[in-house]
């Protein structure tokens, strides 16, 4: 007890005297600042009861110790005895009254990760109980019951019982062995590999806490784009050093496997999944893997797709490599997850339709330990994509969300992009599959009956101070585990917990932050890809906009291959008279996105190629409304700085002028989105742009004249 009080007292030192550079994320545990409501706090709010001897409660007990010590402005200990106002903290045979209070249904329900927090009565005193059936319910309940009071929530009648929606809810890096980071805007890697497994970094403790309080189990280390080195014994043993610190907030770690391994680092001739050898060097190496690492979580595997190695360099099928995987980890309880992220060059289809035509015919013939990982659209990350036809399509095989954090198509870490409404409408969108067949359902396994589910998200941290690094990066990694903790949370709620907890409770604070965080995604859906428009940014980097691209060595890497404008009109024909691709949804999905009339305008473009002078149900034509689009987004970003300017009292100079700069880059970047795509979509439609906008004051020349040699990538 005395260790644990010595570390508590060093972080709470620590915590005051960090300056708010964005380091703490939403665990800022700052005193309340209502004195009234500190005042309620300090009276509700007395001690802590936990029993000291079990281990695997530590984390927990530190948390609630370190959490209402800061809230409080006092120091709030460890008793031996009940109070009015403990907080009692255990697991059922630790607190025997618990299964008489709460009843082995409602325990039965949390499974190994829900948690119950309640208000009760002790030996005739007022206290709050916070229990589950696993250490691992306790530490998320006690994550749940400080976001309370960060957020300045009551908490005399708490009557609270919560379980996952999703079995997995993970982080996918992207991180190279060399410390690069794909598609990464906020530095460099977090894991410093060359002084693993010897040197254990402050940083990777506070990543798997940050992970723990919002629900997080489980991080993919490695980028999909896969080294096969990181499965050598060498790379393992630091793998397995991250696993020790992680496996104390119950972060479990997985790694992408490269499917040339056997080849590449087992000498094998092969590597076909249907070959003997093959089947028991990967047995063998995950034998190998868990002797290192116990409760290993399993692979993420990109294979065929972008020039990786994988099943059908061998004539096999996508099921075929899974399973073979599968084989391998099944013993020890691991799992493969399987993208369906796959294109052919080689094929002439319409890329929005390949990941269907290759996944689509092998439901059923996955092994049971296996998810399809599918991206949230059929194209890549986009601002705006319907949802992936593949979702409502393969009833008999688990599917897994794949969400990007990291804002590769959105401005990198330098726009202010809060990704939950994306996230949302995909959530909510209706399958038709079935009577009950949302995104949502057809992930946590409602729909279909599955019972292993999962969601990832490719993450957006780096080696920057602050993690994302725009401070308002952190508010999609917090999105991210909301929303697989509980995918009925609305975008709202969760902008609203996480400004309180990362910013301030001030009310006029909150409303304006909350009101621009929910616009922002729009804002930049209209600023960069308007009514449809995709895939129209700078090539390689993806930095900036450049629709005019056609050099790419791959069709389907060209933006012109995705909006195909000409002189009559803009689009992507995906109707029966172009791709076809329609086909792939269902009967009512189809119907509605096939008809002009019925599409909703924000996904016309995608489905359609729309004359010039089509009327838009405003009455203003397709030209004019693409105008009016990029010039509104422009605008909007003006009145988010404007916005932000008035918040400047409100929170801390540092983070203020950190937003109030990139909200300025923001707004130049916006003015070059629209300049350079309506300049160029102009020379098509050969119509002016409206009276009273604010003309282009660069040519199109400039624009297409621009390069970005070292931009991030």
């Amino acid at each position: 007890m005395k260790k644990l009080l010595i570390i508590i007292i060093g972080i709470l030192i620590n915590n005051s005297l960090l300056a708010e550079d964005g380091y703490r994320l939403w665990l800022r545990y700052n005193t309340v600042h209502d004195p009234a409501l500190l005042q309620q706090y300090r009276q509700q709010i007395t001690s802590i009861l936990s029993p000291g001897d079990a281990d695997g409660l530590f984390r927990a007990q530190q948390e609630l110790i370190t959490g209402l010590s800061g809230l409080l402005g006092k120091q709030i200990s460890m008793q031996m005895g009940v109070n009015n106002g403990t907080v009692m903290v255990g697991l059922p045979q630790h607190f025997s009254f618990i299964r008489t209070l709460v009843g082995d249904t409602a325990l039965a329900r949390l499974g190994e990760e829900g948690f119950i927090i309640r208000t009760t009565r002790r030996d005739g005193k007022s206290v709050i109980l916070i229990t589950g059936n696993k250490e691992a319910g306790i530490l998320y309940g006690v994550f749940h019951f400080l976001r309370l009071l960060q957020t300045h929530q009551p908490i005399q009648q708490l009557n609270i019982s919560s379980t996952p929606k999703i079995q997995l809810r993970l982080l996918n890096h992207w991180d190279n062995l060399n410390r690069t980071v794909e598609r990464g805007y906020a530095g460099g890697s977090i894991w410093d590999w060359q002084r693993l497994p010897g040197y254990i970094d402050q940083r990777y403790i506070d990543y798997a806490r940050a992970n723990a309080s919002i629900g997080i189990n489980g991080t993919v280390l490695t980028n999909v784009n896969a080294n096969a080195m990181v499965l050598t014994e060498a790379w393992l043993q630091k793998v397995a050093a991250l696993a020790n610190v992680f496996r104390q907030y119950h972060l479990k770690v997985y790694l992408t496997a490269r499917f040339s391994a056997p080849v590449e680092i087992g000498k094998l001739k092969t590597a076909d999944p249907l070959n003997a050898e093959v089947k028991q060097w990967w047995k063998e190496k995950a034998n190998e893997i868990y002797r290192s690492i116990p409760d290993f979580g399993g692979f993420l595997v990109k294979a065929n797709s972008e020039g990786q190695p994988g099943p059908q360099n061998y004539q096999r099928t996508h099921a075929d490599g899974a399973n073979m995987l599968a084989d391998a980890v099944a013993p020890h309880g691991g799992i493969v997850m399987w993208r369906a992220f796959v294109y052919s060059n080689e094929s002439p289809e319409d890329r929005f339709k390949q990941a269907y035509n290759d996944f689509k015919p092998l439901d059923g013939q996955f092994r049971k330990n296996v998810l399809v990982q599918v991206k949230n659209g059929p194209i890549d990350f986009q601002p705006r994509e319907p949802f992936h036809p593949l979702f409502g399509a393969m009833p008999q095989t688990p599917l897994m969300m794949e969400f990007q954090l990291t804002q590769e198509y959105m401005g990198f870490a330098t726009h202010l992009v809060y990704q939950a409404p994306l996230f949302k409408e995909v959530l909510n969108a209706d399958t038709h599959s079935k009577s009950s067949s949302t995104v949502a359902q057809i992930i946590d396994g409602t729909a279909n009956n599955h019972t292993l589910t999962g969601m990832a998200g490719v993450a957006n941290i780096g080696s920057d101070i602050n993690w994302t690094g725009h401070p308002f990066g952190q508010a999609n990694w917090y999105t991210l585990g909301r929303l697989a903790w509980d995918n009925s949370l609305t975008s709202a709620q969760i902008a609203n917990e996480w400004i309180r907890q990362t910013f301030s409770n001030k009310k006029a604070f909150v409303d304006t932050v909350q009101q621009l965080m929910l616009a922002s995604r729009e804002i930049m859906v209209n600023y960069m890809t308007p009514l449809g428009l995709h895939h129209i940014m700078g090539y390689g980097h993806h930095y900036g906009p450049a629709p005019w691209y056609n050099k790419a060595p791959r069709a389907d890497w060209n933006p012109v291959y995705f909006h195909k404008a000409d002189s009559i009109g803009i689009g992507f024909d995906r109707t029966a008279s172009g791709s076809n691709a329609l086909a792939q949804y269902q009967p009512a999905v189809r119907q509605q996105f096939e008809n002009m009339a019925t599409c909703p305008e924000y996904f016309l473009l995608w489905f359609h190629h729309v004359p010039w002078d089509h009327k838009m149900r405003s009455g203003k034509t397709l030209w004019e409304t693409m105008c009016d689009k990029y010039y509104s987004g422009v605008d909007s970003v003006r009145w988010m700085q404007r916005s932000w300017n008035r918040m400047q009292n409100f929170i801390d100079a540092e983070r203020f002028n950190q937003v109030r700069q990139l909200l300025a880059i923001q707004e130049q970047e916006a003015v070059w989105w629209r300049n350079a795509c309506l300049l160029y979509f102009q020379t098509f439609s050969r119509k002016a742009i409206p009276a009273g906008y604010e003309k282009p004051d660069r040519t199109l020349q400039y624009y297409q004249e621009l390069s970005f040699p070292y931009a991030p990538n």
